[in-house]
């Protein structure tokens, strides 16, 4: 059986990727379920903080849909604690359930020590994203913490977050199967 993420081209975001970029992750924003963004956040807020406050942002198209997601790769905090990265994972609505969030967060983890990162940690995982919550611990993320009530999710109210966390291999080393 093939991954159907196989179908997948993972590659840098290059400015004229902005409008299909901001076409997938502005609704997941607006719809304020997974980020802790504002849902009123504009376009170029969003680019800000999409684009340019991060290392790196990279896309991922296929042959049929075009482009069907993105992530970015940032610090997750400054100084001394700069060599931890942050990742952000959007998915096309039309495109999930297809292995891509996973391929994404694959490609993120080979691509992190290229850029110095020792680790990955990921701040707020909402707890009711009990799908990218598989699909990263699948990925070797563990659940280091809960924060209680820690997102305000427009649904269900005040849920937990979680905090995920894993090791990366040196620059040269592969990273385990």
């Amino acid at each position: 059986m093939t991954d159907p993420a196989d179908d997948l081209t993972i590659r840098p975001f290059a400015d004229e990727d902005w409008p299909q970029v901001w076409a997938v992750i502005e609704p997941v924003l607006r719809a304020g379920e997974t980020f802790p963004f504002s849902p009123e956040l504009d376009e170029e807020q969003a680019y800000h903080l999409w684009v340019t406050i991060p290392t790196a942002t990279w896309i991922a198209e296929d042959e049929h849909q075009g482009l069907v997601g993105s992530y970015y790769l940032k610090p997750n905090q400054p100084c001394l604690g700069d060599h931890v990265c942050n990742c952000g994972y959007i998915v096309a609505e039309s495109a999930r359930g297809r292995g891509i969030g996973g391929a994404l967060c694959r490609h993120s983890q080979r691509m992190a020590p290229q850029f110095g990162f020792r680790a990955m940690q990921y701040n707020l995982v909402v707890a009711t994203n009990e799908s990218a919550i598989r699909t990263w611990q699948r990925n070797g993320m563990t659940v280091v913490g809960r924060l209680p009530g820690a997102f305000r999710h427009p649904i269900h109210g005040h849920v937990d977050a979680l905090i995920m966390y894993r090791s990366l291999p040196h620059r040269h080393d592969p990273l385990p199967e």
